[in-house]
C-alpha cells in the first residue's frame, strides 16, 4: 500500500489513528496469523487466539457456519442472533472444538462492538473516507445501544464458562 504522509502533511491534514493502522497492517501483513485458506477444522493447531476479534472473517469453515446469524439491526433480532450463536459456542465445546468456540465468542464480541459503532455513528461510518478523521458522535441510536447490550451480555457470559476458560489457557499454552 501507498504510504501518502507525505501528501498528507502537504495538505494540512493530520494523519489519523485509521490511517497508522492501515500502514502498521500493511508492514505485518505477511505475518498475521489467520490465514484465509486454512480449513482450521482440518488444522485447529495453526489456530491462535489473539486478541478480541481478530480473525474473525478469515477461519473457516467457522466464519461461514456462524456468520449467517449474526445479525443486530434491532433488539429483537440481536437477541435471536445472540442466542443461535450462543447455542453454536457450547455446541463446539460439546464437540471439544475449542477453535469454533472461540470464533463463537468472537462473533459475539463484534455483535457488540458493531452494534455500539452503529449507535454512535449514523450509518456505521466512524471515519472521513476522504481525511481518514474520526467523524463526531452523532447522537445515539437507541435500538443499537440495546442490541450492543444484548451482545455484550451473551458475550460476557460464554466468555466466563470454566470449560471454555480451562481450554483457553490450554490451547494458548499449547499453540499460543
Amino acid at each position: 500500500m501507498n504510504d501518502n504522509r507525505g501528501i498528507l502533511k502537504k495538505k494540512n491534514y493530520k494523519i489519523s489513528s485509521k490511517q497508522e493502522k492501515i500502514t502498521a497492517w500493511e508492514k505485518q501483513k505477511s505475518s498475521y496469523p489467520w490465514k484465509a485458506p486454512v480449513d482450521y477444522r482440518q488444522n485447529p493447531e495453526k489456530y491462535r487466539v489473539g486478541k478480541g476479534e481478530q480473525g474473525v472473517l478469515l477461519c473457516e469453515p467457522y466464519k461461514s457456519e456462524i456468520l449467517p446469524f449474526w445479525r443486530f439491526k434491532n433488539p429483537e433480532v440481536a437477541h435471536e442472533s445472540a442466542a443461535k450463536i450462543s447455542t453454536l459456542f457450547y455446541n463446539y465445546l460439546e464437540k471439544g472444538e475449542f477453535v469454533g468456540a472461540d470464533m463463537a465468542r468472537k462473533f459475539l464480541q463484534m455483535g457488540y462492538t458493531r452494534s455500539r459503532r452503529y449507535a454512535n455513528h449514523k450509518g456505521g461510518r466512524k471515519y472521513d473516507p476522504t481525511t481518514g478523521q474520526e467523524l463526531p458522535l452523532n447522537g445515539q441510536d437507541e435500538d443499537k445501544v440495546e442490541s450492543a447490550h444484548i451482545f455484550y451480555q451473551a458475550w460476557r457470559k460464554i466468555e466466563s464458562d470454566p470449560i471454555y476458560q480451562e481450554m483457553k489457557q490450554g490451547w494458548k499454552q499449547k499453540y499460543g
